[in-house]
């Protein structure tokens, strides 16, 4: 990959880290003013919790994906960026730009997606 293209892939990974960063910010604020709130009755416990269960899913997820941004930029100062981890080809272009952190192909994503 031309170091034109790293330097691309870099700056998107950096933005969505950052983004990853304040949302994650965000959940853990509003888990805490879910927290504090009085509640009254059985109905206002359910919405809570329902809300908990919710915010910690999105917060999960969100923390799943910057993992993977890590992971990411740390193979593109290795210089093995863009490389599946199952057959070891390259990934095409157009998935790293829809999902800069893929670590598989389409054809080993839906490998492993079937096995799990």
């Amino acid at each position: 990959m031309r170091n034109s293209e790293l330097e691309f892939f870099t700056e998107m990974l950096k933005t969505r880290k950052v983004q990853i960063e304040k949302n994650i910010a965000g959940v853990e604020k509003e888990l805490l003013e879910l927290n504090g709130l009085e509640l009254n009755d059985e109905g206002d416990h359910a919405s809570v919790s329902n809300d908990n269960m919710r915010e910690v899913a999105i917060g999960q997820q969100q923390e799943l994906e910057l993992l993977e941004i890590e992971v990411a930029l740390g193979k593109i100062k290795d210089k093995v960026f863009g490389i599946c981890e199952m057959c070891e080809e390259d990934i095409a272009m157009q998935r790293l730009k829809v999902k800069p952190h893929a670590k598989y192909c389409i054809d080993c994503r839906e490998i492993v997606e079937k096995q799990q």
